[in-house]
């Protein structure tokens, strides 16, 4: 007796608990259609603009000052964000070499901490949509071999639908996100080596003209 109340408490709990994934499901699809979209964005906005070659622009910025050294990165291919950084350590040459290279360490690490956070909801979605997928998967399950057992078909091949399809909507957008992380994160370490090349530069260029 006990344990048959214990199993329709956990037959009752899986029950409930089919809406809320299929919902769960429907938003991570809804948020990987949202992040697809914006690396498409981000490509043909950001992505197929940068040119800049680092070593050429490397070379541009040899024995420069202050002046030639925010001309050069404001006429340069780099990304805006990139320009940015730079251009707020240009601007601070005048203070003491120790500050300037926290400065320039704390640019870095807010770009850094900036895409990591992008990448971080693709990077969840990969992680949990498989498994509500499964949940998705299990729960209609237990329904459909009752309704076997009753000779129930109709019932049977709804619960079989609605496994299947929440399987096959877990697993879409996991692989999805899993690709839109993997892309970006190259991206992104691209774009942090050259900004750490060139604040770099900069720094070295500023030492210099303290000379």
């Amino acid at each position: 007796m006990f344990s048959e109340t214990i199993v329709d408490i956990l037959r009752a709990v899986s029950s409930a608990l089919q809406t809320p994934t299929i919902l769960i499901l429907l938003l991570l699809i809804a948020a990987t259609v949202i992040m697809l979209g914006s690396i498409i964005a981000e490509f043909f906005s950001e992505r197929r603009r940068l040119k800049t070659r680092i070593p050429q622009l490397i070379d541009e910025m040899q024995r420069k000052n202050a002046v030639e050294l925010e001309s050069i990165v404001k006429n340069s291919s780099l990304l805006k964000r990139q320009k940015i950084a730079a251009k707020q350590l240009i601007t601070r040459g005048k203070l003491p070499s120790a500050t300037r290279e926290a400065l320039a360490r704390q640019l870095i690490f807010e770009e850094e901490s900036r895409y990591a956070k992008i990448t971080r909801i693709t990077d969840l979605i990969a992680k949990i949509a498989p498994m509500f997928g499964l949940m998705g998967t299990l729960i209609p399950l237990g329904p459909g071999l009752m309704a076997l057992g009753q000779g129930d078909t109709k019932t049977l091949s709804s619960s079989l639908l609605i496994a299947f399809d929440t399987t096959v909507a877990g697993l879409i957008s996991a692989a999805v996100a899993y690709v839109i992380s993997a892309v970006r994160k190259r991206w992104y370490e691209q774009y942090m080596v050259g900004l750490e090349t060139i604040m770099e530069t900069i720094l070295e260029e500023q030492n210099r003209e303290a000379q």
